[in-house]
This record gives structure tokens, sequence and C-alpha cells, in this order.
């Protein structure tokens, strides 16, 4: 090209704050001179990004506070939309939040920029006539799991299967023994990672809840203990006054939760992204989760497919135990987890086949799918 390659991404949270800076590192490995723009956070600027807007104003989580915000959100989007037609970019790279990335998608489409999306909506398992906008906004969608691209394939949208980044970063084999070192619990005995969610919400659903189990498990292996890492400051204050008159070695733990995978024998895990990361430190588990009732109400009607964890969704089986709504109990955690004290393996035999289906240098496959995009012109 006799100019600068310009790309645009838009990118909402800190998830996708780390996958468009991988991304434009890729990118610039073989174009340098490239020029980014759109919305990004601090490790994208740190690449490079002139970001129009501080990428937290996306940040929107709960239907309340999405409705509280809408104006602005709007506004901000046709504002975008608006900036990126006159800057004319050789493709525009939407980075996981669908609400707002596939409006964007849809009108630069129209206008004749090339359009791709990084990160499947859930599309696949609930409100699945979003594939017909999804179909009409991109010109390409970039997934991180193969049982998404084999959805979209079906579908006869243009799709590339580029892995997971997680998968490119977390070893094949880990330390436990090193891992137990770096945060100062003994190297003997039965540790058990206890981790009920990031969000606030998510604590006051399953805190309790998980202490609960390790009570029981603990009088099932009475050598058992526990790490709990926090994910912020407002997490450790909340776990702190769930522990208050309960007997349990607990400790907790601030951020470094790859170190607590690696560190311990088993996980209790409620469901999302974090039971991809203890599939990958090959740690056997149980998930959980617990919604608002009449929240689960609705999306057990919506939600096709009979698998919930993404280990099970990965495997195509039941590979991993999922308590999920009123089966999650105390004492079925407890019972679900006890087995695997002692014979883990038997649940991880499989983890590492999935490690490697997903580790496929996730940022290079990626950036090449979309140069591709753009030679296409």
């Amino acid at each position: 090209m006799s100019r600068p390659l310009k790309i645009a991404l838009v990118a909402g949270e800190m998830s996708g704050d780390i996958l468009g800076a991988g991304l434009m590192q890729a990118l610039k490995v073989q174009h340098p001179d490239a020029q980014f723009i759109g919305i990004g956070g601090p490790r994208m600027q740190a690449e490079g990004l002139n970001s129009y807007f501080p990428m937290e104003r996306l940040a929107v989580m709960g239907l309340v506070e999405v409705l509280g915000r809408l104006p602005e959100l709007l506004l901000r989007r046709r504002r975008l939309v608006r900036t990126l037609i006159s800057e004319r970019p050789d493709v525009f790279i939407g980075i996981d939040a669908p609400d707002f990335n596939l409006g964007v998608e849809l009108r630069l489409r129209r206008a004749g920029i090339r359009t791709a999306h990084y990160v499947s909506p859930s599309v696949w398992a609930w409100r699945q006539k979003r594939v017909l906008k999804i179909r009409e906004a991109c010109d390409l969608m970039l997934t991180l799991f193969p049982f998404e691209a084999r959805f979209y394939e079906e579908q006869q949208v243009p799709v590339c299967f580029v892995g997971h980044p997680l998968a490119d970063s977390i070893a094949l084999e880990n330390d436990r023994a090193a891992a137990r070192r770096a945060l100062g619990v003994d190297e003997e005995g039965p540790l058990v990672a206890l981790m009920p969610g990031s969000r606030g919400g998510e604590v006051q659903r399953l805190g309790d809840l998980f202490l609960d189990a390790a009570t029981r498990l603990r009088s099932l292996h009475p050598g058992v203990r526990f790490l709990v890492p926090c994910a912020s400051a407002e997490r450790r204050t909340q776990l702190e006054a769930m522990l208050v008159g309960r007997d349990l070695p607990v400790k907790l733990v601030d951020g470094r939760s790859h170190e607590v995978l690696a560190a311990c024998n088993a996980v209790l895990i409620a469901s999302g992204t974090a039971t991809l990361e203890a599939l990958l430190f090959k740690r056997p588990m149980v998930v959980a989760y617990r919604l608002a009732p009449l929240t689960y109400k609705i999306l057990k009607r919506l939600v096709k497919g009979p698998y919930v964890a993404l280990p099970n969704l990965l495997a195509g089986r039941f590979l991993v135990p999922e308590l999920i709504q009123d089966a999650a109990t105390a004492e079925a955690l407890a019972d679900a987890l006890s087995p695997l004290l002692e014979h883990g393996e038997v649940q991880t035999e499989g983890f590492e086949i999935i490690h490697r289906t997903l580790r496929r240098g996730a940022s290079v496959r990626a950036a090449e799918a979309l140069l591709t995009l753009i030679e296409q012109r």
C-alpha cells in the first residue's frame, strides 16, 4: 500500500483491551507504520491507539444501568460512526461488546467499510436470531473457540477460528510446588481454590455457599485448606465479612488467580471465563452458578444446549460437574469435589487436548485474517 494502514478498533472493557493490545502488536509486526483509531483502554493506547473517549464510558453491566446510560451510549455511537465514516479506515474491528459494536459494524459496512468482530457473542446458546444481524454487519467473525466457528459456518457467516490468547499465555505444564512457595503456603497437603466470581453480585450469591461447601468438605478431608483469590479490594472486604465466625483455614489472596490455580489440587468455581483458566492449568473443578430466580427462569427458556460450563462446551460432553441454581447446594458441591482431591486426573485427562486445540497464536492468526480481509479489496 502507498499509505499506512488505518485500522479502527473498539473495545468496551478490560478483557477487550487486552485482546486489542495483542492484536495491535501482531499487526505492527507486518505494518509498523499502521495507524490505530477508535476506543480502547490503557493497553491499547500504549500500543498507539488514538482513543476518542475513555473506554470506561462503554463498560456498563446490568439492565438498569444500561437503561440509565442509554441516551449517552446512543449519542456516542452516532458520533463514532460519523467520525469513522469520515476517516475511512481500512477495516473496523469490534472487540466483544456486541450490543454496542454490532450496531457500529452494520452502519460502517453499509458505508463501504470492511468490518470484523473479534470474540463471538453467545449467539449459539441463546438469542440465535442475532446471527442474522451479524451476517449483515460483519465481513468476518473471529472466534476464540472451534464450536463457535462451526456454528457460523452452518449459518453462512465468514469466520476464522483463531484460538484463545489465554491458551497461548498459560504454559502446558505448571509447577504446583513453586506456586505454593510463591504464595507462602505449605507445599504438602490438599489445597482447594474457591473462586466465587469477580463481581459483587456473584460473590453475594455464591460466597457463603462456597464457604459452606468448604466446611462440609473439611469434614470429609480434615487436612484440606483453601485459597481464595480476590479480584479487588471490594471483593476482599466482602469475603472477609463472610468469613467472620467460621472456623476455616482460608487464605485470601489479592489477585494472583493464576498462581492460586497453579497451587491448588482442585477448584470450586463460578461458571465463566475462569473455568477456562482452570482447565488450562489442568486443575479438576466443580462448576456452580446461581442467578436471581426470575432471571434464571427467563434464561432457562432462552438458552439452547445441554451445557453451561466452558469445559463441557469445548469437550462436547459432561467433562466437569456443573451445578446450577437449586442444584448448587453446599452438600452437592462438597460431595462432587471430594473425589477430585484423590482422583482428579480422571477429569483432567482431556484438558491438555483442549489446551493444544486452543493454543494457536490467537493474536497472530487474527492479524493475518484481518490483513487478508483488507487485501480482498
